[in-house]
């Protein structure tokens, strides 16, 4: 995505993704646009109060020129909350950088969203 699209970029849908490992926990925060394709990462994570104070840049409409920021922690209210193993974690990860694909997101989150 370059960036001229990566602007117009309006997140449809927020996921943090949680992967716990031996008694550590791993935060990712993913933004998916369906009508545009597009999907945004932040990772890297490993306290959750860190990832609620991280500020989000994001677009409020495609063209317009006004960029904000958005604490995470507002973006969590409505976000999909994924508790996932390392093999999901890294299915993830391979959906993520493959080309974009309604269909596979769409079977990965119904899969991940009903095994908890």
């Amino acid at each position: 995505m370059n960036r001229r699209q990566r602007e117009k970029l309006i997140p449809s849908i927020w996921i943090i993704a949680t992967k716990q490992t031996e008694g550590h926990a791993y935060y990712a925060l993913y933004a998916i646009d369906w009508k545009r394709g597009g999907r945004l990462s932040w990772e890297g994570w490993n306290c959750f109060e860190d990832l609620l104070q991280f500020h989000i840049p994001i677009k409020r409409k495609a063209g317009g020129r006004k960029s904000a920021s958005q604490p995470a922690a507002k973006i969590a209210k409505r976000a999909l909350h994924l508790q996932l193993n390392d093999a999901q974690f890294e299915e993830l990860g391979q959906l993520f950088y493959q080309p974009f694909s309604k269909k596979r997101w769409r079977m990965f989150i119904q899969l991940n969203r009903n095994s908890k």
